[in-house]
């Protein structure tokens, strides 16, 4: 989850076509009967023989899924472990499970560092596989991958390909959007807004009634940039992070401006919920998922604790849709791709990328990505044949995944660390009422510049 969490100058194109990819995963009509749950234990491995010595081989896997809405995720990984192990005699996996942003800014980081990551890691795409295949930490997949014929299995590597090689495999897919809930709106004589104006004119008439327009769960900084991702790309196009990149766009561009400013408005007139600097990401979810607010800003990832009816009293009230236009060049493009991925270090031994090469066959099939989708409501990274059966909400999510003009990839995916930080400590100031969309712009130029030039030095 964060997944991401999956996030483009040449890449609209790309994520055009990968739009499109995924209408047809939606039309398919061929229905497959898959082994049970992809997973295909062989006696032995065929290059084990009854009198060889069988030595003994480990391999560590860093995973995210410590959630207790992660909890089917993490028994799929625990049943590809075991049927890897089966597969590959003298095999022991360890499972090593870290909370996703603490293994991704703070453990897997210093591990690269150092040069001694796990084998088999839990990789975020763009920046992050960048970074690191620039610090020669990675495994080179694509011979792997042609050797085990998936090279074309997949809709995308993009954010996991350098110099045109790939060295990470995607798991899922991610959409981020509005959720709404379908009773909320109904009971207030209101439709799911299609316009700014309608979603303004909305969260008026359910403040007046002492309803929640909007939760927003902004202790933890990174959330608050999920719909401040979209509204930028909606005021000044989808392409507007690869211009802060290239220098040929500036934070302090007015349509830029224009979307914190929008932003600003929804604090300022007490649409989103009060008191978000103290809420978590997990308490968002859990109020929304309560019937406590009309809409949420979220990722399809979401859809697991809300479809949960132990956890969730609007498992038949709740919606999907694609953020409102706000009459910018960015409206109806969505914020998705495939973002995370497994990633494996370069240093292993043969024995090791034997394995290795198991564990992919293991993961990375059908009736795998089948499951996740069934389960979990993961969007597929590869391509599926068959999609029937699916709970309608994930359903719906994945329509208006296939139905948006394009995509574009969440910002954290390209842009420099310091200025993801600059923004997420900026954005609290400004619910806080501390600083203001011109201050914070001018501030946040400033320090893209200093990480371009940085960069430029780098490289």
């Amino acid at each position: 989850m964060a997944q991401k969490r999956l996030r483009i100058s040449t890449a609209v194109a790309v994520a055009v076509a990968g739009t499109v990819a995924f209408t047809s995963l939606l039309t398919a009509c061929s229905h497959p009967q898959p082994s049970a749950d992809g997973l295909q234990v062989s006696p032995a491995s065929p290059t084990a023989k009854a009198n060889d010595k069988i030595q003994p081989v480990s391999l560590t896997i860093r995973h995210t899924q410590v959630k207790d809405t992660q909890k089917k995720r993490l028994a799929m990984l625990q049943d590809v472990v075991k049927a890897t192990e089966a597969n590959v005699p003298g095999l022991t996996i360890t499972l090593d499970g870290v909370e996703d942003k603490v293994n991704r800014f703070e453990k897997l980081r210093a591990e690269m560092a150092a040069g001694n990551p796990p084998e088999i890691f839990d990789l975020f795409g763009g920046t992050d596989t960048r970074d690191y295949v620039k610090a020669d930490r990675l495994l080179d997949l694509t011979p792997v991958l042609k050797e085990l014929g998936l090279s074309d299995k997949f809709y995308s590597f993009d954010e996991f390909t350098v110099n045109g090689k790939i060295y990470g495999i995607p798991m899922a897919g991610y959409v981020e959007g509005l959720y709404f809930n379908k009773k909320i709106l109904a009971n207030n004589g209101l439709k799911p807004p299609q316009t700014w104006d309608e979603l303004l004119a909305e969260a008026e008439v359910l403040k007046s009634r002492n309803i929640t327009p909007i939760m927003l769960a902004a202790k933890d900084a990174w959330v608050i940039n999920m719909m401040m991702n979209t509204m930028w790309v909606r005021t000044a196009g989808p392409n507007v992070v690869e211009g802060f990149l290239s220098g040929i766009k500036r934070w302090t561009d007015p349509d830029v401006v224009d979307a914190f400013s929008k932003y600003t408005t929804l604090v300022k007139k007490g649409y989103l919920q009060e008191g978000s600097l103290a809420l978590s990401y997990a308490e968002q979810q859990n109020k929304f998922s309560s019937g406590e607010a009309a809409f949420m800003f979220d990722g399809s990832w979401a859809n697991t604790p809300l479809l949960d009816p132990e956890k969730s009293s609007i498992v038949n009230d709740v919606g999907f849709m694609n953020f409102p236009a706000i009459n910018g060049p960015g409206d109806g493009f969505i914020n998705g791709g495939w973002s995370n991925a497994y990633g494996f270090s370069n240093r292993v031994s043969e024995a090791q990328l034997a394995a290795i090469k198991e564990f992919i066959k293991q993961m990375y099939n059908e009736p795998m990505q089948k499951r996740q989708l069934m389960e979990e409501g993961m969007p597929p990274a590869m391509k599926l044949k068959d999609t029937s059966d699916v709970n309608p909400l994930i359903m719906e999510i994945l329509q208006v995944f296939a139905n948006a003009q394009g995509t574009f990839t969440a910002y954290d995916s390209r842009i420099q660390t310091k200025v993801r930080e600059k923004l997420e400590r900026g954005m609290q100031e400004l619910i806080a009422g501390r600083t203001d969309p011109a201050k914070l712009m001018e501030e946040l130029q400033q320090q893209q510049e200093a990480s371009n030039k940085e960069e430029m030095h780098v490289n």
